[in-house]
């Protein structure tokens, strides 16, 4: 047996602790925040607890619906059908149906046909990896047409990226439009999602307990300084003292790695501070009643501060939030945009504004609560050639630490189901990487 430190405690390394648990090491969690979850954790919004950021389950993510079956969480999964709208040329429009994606007045219907033929042909590719040497704007453009593109895609790529639009691979778009297609596939040709009652705080409290059991320690407020390879022991530093591990894997941003493991050579530290980062603003509004009836509104229009308009309660019931409405209005950031130094303030202002205009019934004083969340590296761009030149690998120069995080998705989108499959595939890896102690070197060291 070897003893496993785990550096971050969102669901990927939560999940990565259950499955080497598995294989017979004994793992150890160390985990900055307060509390288990990462970009899953939840908020307290109001009087009422639900996700700090907006998540949907859907009836394709296999590896999430395995984990909810595990943690006996299944019949608290409910499905909703829901719809979508779009925000263009200053009028909000649904586009939730054949009859109205054919009515749609921002294309013609060469550039419609065009588009629904670039969404089919991309639900259909497999081998993705050749979409990686190709920018996704000149994919786009080559399948979608020009119109299609500057009416859509630019301003949905820009809403997303930023600048960075102008260096993601057609890999990119090709996972979103895969999941999202999917979900339509099975949802019988509709949007169905789902979500547990109680949100992912529920999952997280059952995933805690269920590893507590497994025998996984989990230490909180240990935010990792330093992560040192000695004599064939990994030390890790924290604020609170140091652990030492037979093996240590960092499931952290790229960044953070190359910050806190001053071992690593100088290519391995150029490649991790290489890898470009998308980060969100995203505001929570309780309020007295619903904006509309669309789980998401994709906007177009480039006066609008944030990226879409996601409308929790159109997919749960209102009566978990005693009522009101709960919405998301995320914006997403590229790491040199001033927009990082506004306040919360300045933030909720600019963004009731633009509600105001955007939906003619609403009224600043129908907001119960704003509450704004930030972070800085969330989403990595996978840019040209991104799995050659960019993509972490999960061993490294030094001795008995190893890579396992969200920057290895380089065939999906950042969401938890990728995350929980991404675990799956690196935990049957590690069974082979991972070493036990030397003979007479004790399993731990030190205090957290």
């Amino acid at each position: 047996m070897s003893s496993v430190g785990i550096v971050g405690g969102g669901l990927l390394g939560m999940s990565l602790a259950a499955k080497l648990t598995g294989q017979g090491h004994q793992v150890t969690i160390l985990e900055a925040a307060p509390r288990s979850g990462g970009l899953a954790a939840p908020a307290r919004i109001g009087d009422y607890t639900w996700d700090r950021f907006y998540h949907v389950v859907l009836l394709s993510d296999e590896y999430l619906r395995a984990l909810l079956d595990e943690l006996g969480l299944t019949e608290r999964l409910h499905w909703t059908p829901t719809r979508t709208g779009f925000y263009i040329d200053g009028r909000l429009r649904s586009l939730s149906s054949t009859l109205e994606f054919l009515t749609f007045p921002a294309l013609g219907l060469l550039d419609k046909a065009r588009l629904g033929a670039t969404i089919l042909y991309a639900s259909r590719i497999r081998e993705w990896a050749r979409l990686e040497a190709v920018l996704a704007s000149a994919w786009l453009k080559r399948w979608s047409g020009k119109r299609a593109w500057d009416r859509l895609w630019l301003p949905l790529l820009r809403a997303k990226l930023g600048d960075n639009a102008e260096v993601a691979s057609a890999a990119f778009i090709w996972a979103i439009i895969a999941r999202m297609y999917g979900a339509r596939r099975t949802g019988m040709k509709r949007e169905t999602f789902g979500y547990v009652e109680g949100g992912y705080a529920s999952v997280l409290q059952r995933f805690d307990e269920h590893l507590g059991g497994l025998g996984v320690e989990s230490i909180y407020d240990a935010r990792a300084t330093e992560v040192r390879s000695t004599n064939g022991r990994v030390q890790v530093a924290t604020a609170s003292g140091s652990r030492e591990f037979d093996n240590v894997i960092l499931t952290i941003p790229c960044s953070r790695i190359a910050d806190v493991c001053p071992q690593l050579t100088e290519p391995e530290q150029s490649r991790l501070r290489a890898v470009r980062y998308q980060g969100i603003v995203c505001a929570a509004l309780l309020l007295e009643r619903p904006l509309a009836d669309y789980y998401i509104t994709n906007i177009t229009d480039a006066r609008v501060p944030f990226t879409a308009v996601i409308e929790m309660t159109a997919l749960v019931d209102r009566r978990h939030f005693g009522g009101h409405a709960l919405v998301y209005l995320p914006k997403y950031l590229t790491q040199q945009e001033p927009f990082w130094e506004k306040t919360d303030a300045q933030i909720e202002a600019e963004f009731l504004s633009a509600l105001e205009e955007m939906y003619p019934h609403f009224r600043r004083e129908q907001v119960k609560v704003c509450q704004v969340s930030r972070v800085r590296e969330m989403l990595a761009v996978t840019t040209l050639n991104y799995s050659a030149m960019l993509l972490p690998p999960t061993g490294t120069t030094v001795e008995r630490v190893f890579v396992v995080n969200s920057a290895q998705i380089a065939n999906g989108t950042l969401n938890v189901n990728e995350t929980l499959g991404l675990a799956d595939r690196k935990a049957r890896e590690l069974g082979s990487l991972l070493r036990s102690p030397r003979a007479g070197s004790p399993v731990h060291a030190g205090a957290a």
